[in-house]
């Protein structure tokens, strides 16, 4: 009798297998449709905002006799961006000869004679050539810099060198400093100028989107290391080759 218990409780018993709750799985289900989903919508309502406001502006200034709502019964989403970018096209071919940059610098000679205007214009202008200026590097490189004390790192973007009075009056004490935007999270458009000596300035090999998103992100979306390791190694040896040859 003892025998045939002690095999009894020696035989194997079977283990129910543990299986994911319906719940469990729908739940993955939502967020990796939000995932796939999240991202497509936000661009697409931000860029049918855009293309909304640009219209707000642009169509009523379009005669009626132009205007495509006039015949249809029904409005044609991004006629006022396709005529704003015809129109920049316009004046950037006729402000390219003598007679545009001659009636040019007339309208720059009378909007300098305005208290106001003159300083928000040349202030407007003078940032939109440094940006869109093909010759520009301006915030084409990523850094870390130590703020806002020793021993706290944040991310920057390299704008240039100082110019100017900076320059002068920081060569007179020894200075070799270079302008960098430090922006804030989330919005990346806000933030601070700052003149940091070079030696204290770490360039990143990831691209400005890549910091961008980082500092949007607040730190959760971090690029991959060793594909931009790959990169900067073959960016490398290009450049090895190019000098060679």
């Amino acid at each position: 009798m003892s025998g045939s218990s002690n095999s009894e409780d020696l035989e194997p018993t079977s283990v129910p297998v543990a299986r994911p709750r319906a719940m469990t799985r729908m739940r993955n289900y939502f967020l990796t449709g939000l995932i796939i989903a999240g991202p497509l919508g936000i661009t697409a309502y931000l860029t049918w905002s855009i293309i909304q406001w640009v219209d707000g502006w642009i169509k009523p200034l379009i005669p009626h006799v132009y205007n495509p709502d006039t015949y249809l019964p029904f409005p044609i989403p991004g006629v006022g961006l396709i005529v704003a970018f015809l129109a920049l096209v316009v004046i950037g071919f006729l402000t390219a000869n003598i007679a545009g940059k001659t009636l040019l610098s007339y309208g720059e000679l009378l909007l300098g004679r305005m208290p106001v205007v003159r300083n928000l214009y040349s202030g407007l202008k003078q940032i939109f050539e440094t940006v869109l200026a093909e010759r520009s590097n301006s915030f084409k490189k990523a850094a870390i810099i130590q703020y806002p004390r020793p021993g706290l790192w944040a991310i920057v973007f390299i704008a240039t060198d100082a110019r100017g009075e900076v320059a002068h009056r920081l060569d007179q004490v020894g200075a070799d400093v270079t302008a960098v935007f430090l922006p804030t999270t989330p919005n990346p458009t806000s933030g601070f100028l700052l003149y940091v000596p070079k030696s204290e300035i770490i360039e990143l090999d990831m691209t400005v989107e890549d910091a961008a998103k980082l500092v949007i992100s607040a730190g959760l979306v971090s690029p991959e290391y060793e594909k931009l390791a790959a990169m900067q190694q073959q960016k490398t040896e290009a450049e090895a080759v190019v000098t060679a040859g």
